[in-house]
């Protein structure tokens, strides 16, 4: 696992983030609902993570994330949109190239 800061990019903007994540091939996991607009609108990468998450609930996200972590393949993440939600999640498949 390595952090935006790990990378020196703490300030970098979502955009940024988003094109060094795929360019390095890592899956982010985040909780800033922005890089839906990014992957969607954008069409600027794929291998997102989503967490949707309340305080109250993020033990719940926790458990869920790592469901998603053992029931999807590495390639299957980094070509995908996935929010992640204390009572389930969604995964939509991103078009490469």
């Amino acid at each position: 696992m390595v952090t935006a800061r790990d990378l020196e990019m703490s300030t970098a903007s979502d955009e940024s983030i988003l094109k060094v994540a795929q360019q390095q091939q890592r899956i982010l996991i985040t909780r800033d609902r922005d890089y839906g607009n990014l992957v969607f609108v954008k069409s600027i990468g794929s291998g997102v993570i989503y967490l949707r998450v309340l305080p109250k609930d993020i033990t719940l996200v926790h458990q869920e994330l790592e469901r998603v972590i053992q029931t999807y393949t590495e390639e299957d993440l980094t070509q995908s949109f996935v929010v992640v939600e204390p009572n389930g999640h969604r995964i939509r498949k991103i078009p490469l190239g």
